[in-house]
């Protein structure tokens, strides 16, 4: 039990505020770069572009258009991936079938919104189904392969291939798309100047509600699981459990009851995640592997079991993938393993790793 305290004590842990002013101590060159970068960033967003910048860059509405579409499919990222951090980073399980979670959940959320034409019900259901088809995966696999990871690997390949098939076999080989629900619809007018015509008129960009509204969900989501592994009990247990399992088990602590729980929620908020993806893009098959592929990519950028990790890893993502798509379209899909690479090369524990 020291040692989970230990654990809540690092980078993503109780002293985050220390953590991060005592990582500005040690890397001062690197802070100051992170505030430039910062600067920068914002001028390029808040300025009026002069017409040399724009012939480098393009027009500005491009470039803030790709901007916000990064951080916002950064937050589509965060969510899966968080789901994946807490079964692959905490407890140690390498589900591979994350992605059938997600696929799942966002063809649950299409037919609920068909069937009732409601849209946050459709949340609700995927969140229960896919947390149910979680808690057999853990119950009825991975208890039976605790510490196998070799196993568990190959196992989960061979379970998100039946699932494929199965969801294939269900829903066929269409794209479906959830209707986004009429207090959602259409662009909103955002505070980022894109242009002052000669008369004096200025011209604010306009982005979809729908996104702002998503990425402000999955920042609150992310805020509360951070606060639930490192404020609460419960969360303390979690900790605990993947130092010395066996010493909290003799504690009293059903052990077996806990995980299973955590393994379901991971899974739920997986299958949340699908209903926002089928929202702002679209579901089909193959969605499955993408988005695991991202949830890997996420976790190794961002570290093992870190919440805030997760969060940098999938904004880094998301912003290499659409500045890639914009800029460079035909290397896009490139980007994202370069940082990875470059993660793996210089820092493997992870960005945020809270070991």
């Amino acid at each position: 039990m020291a040692r989970a305290r230990t654990i809540g004590e690092g980078p993503g842990g109780g002293a985050g505020a220390r953590g991060f002013a005592g990582w500005i101590e040690r890397r001062p060159l690197a802070a100051l770069l992170l505030t430039l970068a910062v600067v920068l960033l914002l001028w390029l967003v808040l300025a009026d572009w002069p017409e040399e910048l724009e012939r480098w860059l393009g027009r500005k509405r491009v470039f803030v258009s790709a901007l916000l579409n990064g951080i916002t499919l950064g937050g589509l990222y965060f969510l899966v991936a968080t789901g994946f951090t807490l079964i692959f980073g905490l407890m140690r399980n390498v589900n591979l079938a994350h992605g059938s979670l997600y696929l799942f959940g966002g063809y649950l959320g299409y037919a609920t919104v068909q069937a009732t034409g409601l849209w946050l019900p459709a949340f609700l259901v995927a969140f229960v189904l896919v947390a149910l088809a979680g808690l057999l995966l853990q119950v009825l696999v991975f208890r039976h392969m605790e510490g196998e990871e070799l196993r568990q690997t190959l196992v989960t390949i061979g379970l998100s291939i039946v699932f494929a098939d199965l969801m294939l076999w269900v829903w066929g080989g269409d794209f479906y798309q959830i209707p986004t629900p009429d207090w959602l619809a259409g662009p909103v007018d955002t505070p980022i100047v894109l242009d002052v015509r000669p008369n004096g008129e200025v011209v604010y960009l306009r982005y979809p509600r729908v996104r702002l509204v998503i990425f402000a969900a999955s920042v609150l989501i992310g805020v509360l699981l951070w606060l639930a592994i490192n404020r609460t009990r419960v969360g303390m247990l979690i900790r605990a459990g993947v130092d010395d399992r066996e010493m909290l088990a003799a504690s009293g602590v059903p052990i077996q009851l806990l995980f299973a729980l955590v393994f379901a929620f991971g899974a739920g908020l997986a299958g949340m995640a699908g209903v926002v993806g089928g929202t702002f893009q679209s579901i089909s098959p193959g969605e499955d592997t993408r988005f695991l592929l991202a949830s890997l990519v996420v976790v190794i950028v961002g570290g093992l079991g870190s919440i805030p990790g997760a969060a940098l890893g999938a904004l880094l993502i998301g912003l290499a993938e659409q500045f890639g798509s914009v800029y460079l379209p035909t290397y896009a899909i490139v980007f994202s393993f370069l940082i990875m690479v470059l993660v793996l090369a210089f820092r493997p524990q992870g960005l945020l790793s809270v070991r």
